[in-house]
């Protein structure tokens, strides 16, 4: 049976023909998955050698990975606001930018007494339960057109003791519940133009669910209907707080009718891009 030097070359090397970048890093973190153990391990004990399930197991996943599967599709876990949540095929893997938009629900919530959010999109329900497990006051609804993802994100916040807090729905946007007043509304919606979609990465394009990637269109549908809507939703000075794509900023301004929100707030993400827009309800 090869060892762990020996398995992770061959791996590093199936991986880098793949054009996965950072093979090494990726052909560790995978065999520290196969095996169970960190990588502390694998740095001590190099002349390890793999038992034959061990091994069937990483080639498994080497080959999985190689074909461009999301590495946290194999590993079904991702970290996101230092939680851990299930993902599947079935929702977005959470992306570090979004936590800016936990950052900010907290901010705004941690100012309310009993505060009641809605989450349009739950998705893994990584933003809801992050917030909720923030701000203990705080109780939220959640959204989903996805029966499928509305079921991982109830997993996700029994998970992390928030489910007495979250109601969950399947609903398109604000289509399928009766009417209820909120501090704040979030969301990450689909803004990728589908025109774009092609040229996503394999990991994306080829393995996340296009319904939360795109709106079949502009990418700018959802947004402008949970602009438009939001007023019906929120007290007056509750907060819309939103994800936006790269270009989007000046067109989603522009949603905004001053007649109504106040403080339109465009933030840049790490790698200054536009990605964050809030605004509070006149």
């Amino acid at each position: 049976m090869p060892n762990v030097t020996e398995s992770l070359e061959k791996a590093a090397a199936a991986l880098s023909s793949a054009e996965i970048a950072y093979p090494r890093r990726e052909a560790s973190s995978l065999l520290c998955f196969a095996l169970g153990k960190d990588r502390t391990f694998l740095i001590a004990h190099p002349e390890y050698e793999l038992k034959n399930s061990e091994a069937k197991s990483f080639d498994s996943i080497v080959k999985r990975r190689a074909h461009r599967e999301p590495f946290h599709h194999i590993t079904g876990v991702k970290e996101f606001y230092a939680l851990d949540f299930l993902v599947s095929p079935d929702v977005l893997i959470p992306r570090p930018e979004t936590e800016m938009l936990v950052a900010k629900c907290i901010e705004i919530l941690s100012g309310t007494a009993a505060p009641v959010f809605c989450e349009v999109g739950v998705g893994s329900g990584c933003i809801a339960v992050s917030v909720l497990h923030h701000v203990a006051a705080a109780n939220a609804l959640g959204l989903d057109i996805s029966e499928a993802a509305v079921a991982i994100a109830r997993r996700n916040a029994a998970n992390h003791d928030v489910l007495d807090r979250l109601r969950l729905l399947n609903s398109d946007v604000f289509d399928e519940f009766e009417r209820q007043r909120f501090d704040l509304i979030v969301s990450n919606p689909p803004y990728i133009p589908v025109e774009d979609i092609a040229a996503l990465q394999p990991e994306v394009k080829d393995f996340e669910p296009h319904l939360a990637l795109t709106d079949g269109a502009s990418g700018l549908l959802v947004i402008e209907k949970i602009i438009r809507q939001s007023p019906l939703y929120l007290k007056s000075g509750g907060y819309l707080v939103l994800e936006i794509g790269v270009n989007q900023a000046e067109a989603v301004n522009a949603i905004f009718d001053p007649a109504i929100w106040t403080g339109v707030q465009i933030v840049f993400d790490f790698q200054d891009i536009p990605r964050m827009v809030y605004a509070a309800l006149i």
